[in-house]
């Protein structure tokens, strides 16, 4: 599914990003992508999944989609808990690439993919999609706990390894599961296990301008200014740009290294044209000075989420993710 990107000015955050604000301080998001709907039965000799859509918690109005290899695998088979990118205000688990992604994911790996269409910002602003992720992990949790005593979700209680959990996300997504992989330590889990984090192009910022973000500055998917924008709509409205849900190399977070430290391993994927690079190399470097054991990706000549518009590139994504859960 090849997609192009309509990009405007630069100079206009809100119509690059195709969002309206209004006057409670929500947003109108305009379709950018196309909507696809979950398909929980076979309809057609090329479908490749079988998805479907889950409630997570009523209260927030959060939910999964959950996808599985069309024939029933022969051995139970390792989670992906998959959190989209759009700069914690935009697309959703639903948008038309995303579907794509996490269904071709789920039939190469193979894998168990669970989707996550978390809370959005300036309606919700950070922690609230941390919390969301959370939820998550406490919901395979839950059918863990149930798996042999009836009543969880059967896609997972039959065809799933809980031992072999995974937390992928793609920019805001990477970003996510770093925090959330953190709060996660903290949990009791048992019998699940997180095996491992794929942190995706991770959406980073902070106050000083890097070498990367002055260069790429009018970048086609993610000028500055837009940058700028998403964190002022996804921050706390008292949090600056060195708040460590954006920046987390500060100096203030040492006490943060020992816990960093009890990570699982860690695919760290980097696009040479991300204006984000110099912030994704010292996130990685910061990784492996705490002991994470941290393998890198890196491809010079890709731009910031290119997997979502180039079906080429999202194989080498496919490929890289098949290698880490399997290798």
């Amino acid at each position: 599914m090849a997609l192009e990107y309509q990009s405007s000015n630069a100079s206009d955050p809100y119509k690059h990003l195709n969002i309206t604000p209004n006057p409670d301080g929500t947003l109108t998001r305009h379709v950018s992508f196309p909507t696809l709907s979950a398909e929980p039965k076979l309809t057609t000799d090329n479908q490749i999944t079988l998805s479907k859509d889950i409630p997570l918690n009523p209260t927030t109005a959060t939910f999964l989609r959950i996808y599985r290899p069309v024939s029933p695998p022969s051995k139970k088979l390792p989670i992906i808990i998959y959190f989209h990118p759009g700069g914690f205000v935009v697309m959703s688990a639903t948008s038309g690439p995303i579907h794509v992604i996490c269904s071709e994911m789920a039939a190469q790996c193979p894998t168990i993919v669970i989707n996550v269409e978390y809370r959005l910002g300036p309606e919700h602003r950070l922690p609230a999609a941390y919390d969301d992720g959370v939820d998550v992990i406490q919901w395979v949790r839950d059918q863990a706990l149930r798996t042999g005593h009836g009543g969880g979700e059967e896609w997972l209680t039959k065809f799933a390894d809980f031992s072999r959990v995974y937390l992928m996300g793609t920019s805001a997504g990477g970003n996510l599961i770093y925090n959330v992989g953190l709060h996660a330590l903290d949990l009791e889990l048992d019998p699940v296990k997180i095996k491992g984090l794929i942190i995706d192009q991770p959406f980073f910022g902070g106050i000083d301008r890097t070498e990367a973000e002055l260069r790429l500055v009018n970048d086609y998917i993610i000028p500055l200014t837009t940058s700028d924008l998403l964190w002022s709509l996804a921050l706390p409205l008292d949090a600056d740009r060195d708040n460590r849900y954006c920046n987390p190399l500060g100096d203030r977070h040492a006490s943060y290294k020992e816990k960093i430290g009890r990570l699982p391993k860690s695919l760290n994927r980097l696009h040479g044209k991300d204006p984000m690079i110099d912030r994704q190399k010292d996130f990685a470097n910061m990784l492996e000075l705490c002991g994470v054991d941290v393998t890198r990706k890196f491809y010079e000549e890709a731009y910031h989420c290119v997997e979502v518009f180039d079906p080429e590139k999202a194989q080498i994504l496919y490929d890289d993710v098949k290698k880490f859960i399997y290798n």
